[in-house]
């Protein structure tokens, strides 16, 4: 006598089908425009942000509200002085960049000798690190590159830009060198350190998949646990 086969529950299959379905979704949308992973390539934010750093970056903090509930339930602000962002970065815009925001638009900007000053008043920055202690002078002979350096400016912001540092500030290709950034390129703020390993400072440039392996086998044991989960002020 042969077993009698059951019927496939072809609703579970449908609701198996609709949660992965939502699921993806969800995930695409928030992806898309909540939040966004970010690796930390180069040591120009050190020591806030260190090589192999992988952040979640809030994009929506910087957006304007199109809907009263939005801005209820979704908390925004505007960037301000010493916000770190991420943004696309001018000269390349395939390329996203993490800098400081050191002044907005209107504000007058210079560095003396190392020193930031905003409206010709120096400012605050206990988070930044001065590696070199050598001072690059415009009368010295050191070509364009090396002298503003460490003297710039001033130069006014212009309307709907800003101009951004690195916290590592001898090693960091910024607004110094690029001139300002357009605020409609800042894509978000960071907001969690969610893994974090000892990468080697070159790790960025390789890419074969060879060094990609080796990269991946050395996450574990290279794995900076005090960091993780981290939130970034």
């Amino acid at each position: 006598m042969k077993k009698e086969k059951k019927p496939r529950d072809k609703s579970t299959f449908r609701e198996y089908f609709e949660l992965i379905a939502e699921t993806a979704v969800f995930v695409f949308f928030v992806m898309t425009f909540v939040v966004q992973a970010f690796q930390i390539p180069t040591g120009s934010m050190e020591p806030t942000l260190l090589i192999g750093d992988f952040l979640l970056v809030n994009k929506f903090i910087y957006q304007t509200p199109r809907f009263s509930l939005e801005k209820a339930v979704l908390p925004q602000k505007e960037v301000k002085r010493h916000d770190i962002v991420v943004f696309k970065y001018p000269k390349d815009l395939t390329k996203d960049f993490v800098k400081r925001v050191i002044a907005l638009e209107g504000e007058k900007v210079e560095i003396r000798d190392k020193q930031v000053l905003v409206n010709d008043l120096p400012i605050s920055e206990t988070y930044k690190v001065h590696n070199d202690s050598q001072v690059f002078t415009r009368n010295g002979y050191y070509h364009y590159d090396d002298s503003i350096r460490d003297n710039f400016g001033p130069v006014v912001v212009p309307a709907g830009q800003c101009f951004v540092m690195g916290d590592n500030r001898d090693n960091s290709m910024d607004s110094r060198y690029w001139s300002f950034l357009p605020m409609s390129y800042i894509k978000g703020k960071p907001w969690i350190i969610y893994f974090s390993y000892r990468a080697d400072r070159d790790a960025y440039a390789k890419t074969s998949a060879r060094e990609r392996l080796k990269k991946i086998l050395s996450f574990l044991p290279k794995a900076r646990w005090g960091r993780m989960l981290r939130v970034i002020n």
